[in-house]
C-alpha cells in the first residue's frame, strides 16, 4: 500500500519548513546536559512527549540522535 503524493509532498513540506528549527531545538537541549547530568535523559524524555505535532517531535528526537552520534 503506497501514501498519496500529496501526503509525501507535505510531509516533505513541514520537513523542510522546520528542520532548522528542530536542529536549533535539539542543540539547546544538549546544553543543558552537563547542568542536569543523570537527569538528562528523563528530562529530555519529558521534553519531547510535550512538543506538538508528533512528527516535530520525532524530527527533534532524531537531531539529538545525530548530535550525539
Amino acid at each position: 500500500m503506497s501514501k498519496p503524493a500529496e501526503t509525501i509532498k507535505g510531509r516533505a513540506d513541514f520537513h523542510a519548513r522546520h528542520q532548522a528549527q528542530a536542529r536549533e531545538q535539539a542543540e539547546q537541549w544538549l546544553v543543558q546536559r552537563e547542568y542536569l547530568q543523570g537527569r538528562w535523559f528523563d528530562w529530555v524524555a519529558s521534553q519531547l512527549y510535550q512538543l506538538s505535532p508528533p512528527e516535530y517531535a520525532a524530527m527533534v528526537r532524531r537531531e539529538l540522535q545525530a548530535l550525539t552520534q
